[in-house]
């Protein structure tokens, strides 16, 4: 087969030879190939599956939310222990399936392949799985997929890092007005704890050209709003030849012509620049909402948990934030029962809770991620002691945003319209430039647009709205 050096136009060749595997499939059973891909964790993977979508569509698969499929994709998350026992729990449900269906393939990607041990394990004990890959040659999944139609062993295809990005190849978002756009890749914080460094690998920005390009794209094909993607946003253009930043980043795409709104995940504190600050605060588009994950309140859990920030650099950005931006919504991650969390430790988290006031928090309780510096760590808290801080700490957080929320309650604020209401069909729902969910009458032809609602009773998480 003759390829061509470049990868994206290499990477169609491979989706134009497994159409025809597709096709003369489809036409030996009488009916369309179908396909169905789950995916677990973050928006990162979400936008990677929304890749994955589009090349299975390329190819001539229907794509259809049964794990009765002739093709399944587990999308995998590794960030918490619990993530990688659903993955071998499914897998097993699989197992049965894949004996009625000699047509069936199942595929596995994402951070939790990236895990050496995890491998192997699913080599000794589902070794009906047909391809594995990672994190870092997703873009080459057409070739993969071209590969397992050509062999009967298991294809394993994992790279330990990259620094390839390939723009231009196939993509199917979920939403037609708003879509996830990876401004970055990979990580280089190594808080002590997470194991996401080691399984997206190092930061590699996307050159800012490309991100305007497909952000004007997305624009002329009916998007109204964008997430942009990365693992800590703040940090986007260290690593690249014009060093450009984050926010100028912003400025550049403020500029786009038909775009509403902007939003962007995840912040680190230790990156957030005044410039940053000012060029939110200066933004018409840029959404009234940052997530600032805070992880600990404690100066000495931040320190061994490598966040290169203290409570009080922390609280400092805060108060620059409100300052700035009186109305911004503020929501971030909190880590319960880090390894050495003293009660001490965990009311100064609750003393950063209180004089930050959040919209709302993430709370986790801390998971062992072998392979990270904590998992070694003397001095793991008991189980009863981070259930009863846990409880605790939810308390406190929903006291907070239910007073925050309070505050909105007879204004009348624009809403993002998304989909119609899946408990009462004769409400919509939509999203305030801070995030917030409202619920109000109307019908499916608002979907996509922005209209003025006003907020008539806050719920805690959501409002009830009237459209005016």
């Amino acid at each position: 087969m003759n390829l061509p050096l470049d990868e994206s136009k290499k990477q169609y060749v491979y989706i134009e030879k497994c159409k025809e595997r597709v096709n003369t499939i489809s036409k030996e059973l009488g009916r369309p190939l179908t396909a169905c891909i789950n995916t677990f964790g973050c928006q990162m993977n979400a936008r990677d599956s929304e890749k994955i979508v589009g090349i299975l569509h390329q190819v001539g698969y229907t794509i259809t939310e049964d794990e009765n499929a002739d093709f399944v994709i587990f999308n995998t998350c590794t960030v918490r222990e619990n993530a990688n026992l659903k993955v071998y729990g499914r897998l097993g449900h699989l197992k049965s399936m894949k004996k009625k269906n000699p047509n069936m393939m199942i595929a596995l990607c994402g951070c939790m392949m990236q895990e050496p041990t995890v491998v192997e394990k699913i080599k000794k004990s589902y070794s009906f799985v047909d391809l594995i890959f990672g994190t870092h040659n997703i873009f080459k999944f057409a070739e993969l997929l071209y590969n397992c139609f050509e062999s009967k062993r298991m294809i394993i295809d994992l790279w330990e890092d990259t620094t390839e990005i390939v723009e231009d190849l196939p993509s199917e978002r979920v939403y037609k007005f708003k879509a996830g756009v990876n401004i970055m890749f990979g990580c280089n914080n190594f808080c002590s704890y997470c194991i996401v460094p080691y399984v997206r690998g190092r930061e590699r920005s996307r050159n800012a050209q490309d991100i305007v390009k497909e952000i004007r794209e997305l624009v002329a094909d009916g998007v109204v709003e964008i997430m942009l993607l990365g693992q800590n946003v703040n940090s986007y253009g260290k690593n690249s030849e014009d060093q450009m930043t984050f926010a100028q980043l912003l400025q550049q795409i403020e500029q786009i012509e038909g775009l509403e709104r902007i939003r962007f995940m995840t912040s680190h504190p230790k990156d957030l620049s005044d410039d940053l600050i000012e060029t939110m605060k200066n933004s018409k588009k840029i959404c009234t909402h940052l997530h600032l994950p805070v992880q600990s309140g404690s100066s000495k859990i931040l320190k061994v948990m490598n966040r290169k920030y203290d409570k009080e650099h922390y609280l400092n950005l805060v108060k620059k934030l409100r300052t700035a931006m009186p109305e911004l919504s503020l929501t971030t991650d909190i880590i319960i029962g880090f390894p050495g969390e003293t009660e001490e430790d965990f009311l100064e988290t609750l003393d950063v809770v209180k004089q930050a006031r959040y919209d709302s928090a993430f709370t986790f309780i801390y998971s062992k991620r072998t392979g990270t510096p904590a998992a070694e760590m003397e001095d793991q808290i008991p189980e009863d002691v981070i259930k009863d801080r846990f409880n605790r700490l939810l308390s406190v957080v929903h006291e907070i945003s239910t007073e925050e929320a309070m505050k909105n309650t007879g204004k009348v604020l624009n809403v993002l319209v998304e989909e119609r209401n899946e408990h009462d069909d004769t409400l919509m729902t939509g999203r305030l430039s801070n995030n917030l969910l409202v619920h109000f009458k109307g019908d499916e032809s608002l979907i996509g647009h922005i209209v003025p609602v006003k907020l008539v009773e806050c719920k805690g998480f959501y409002y009830m709205g009237e459209m005016v």
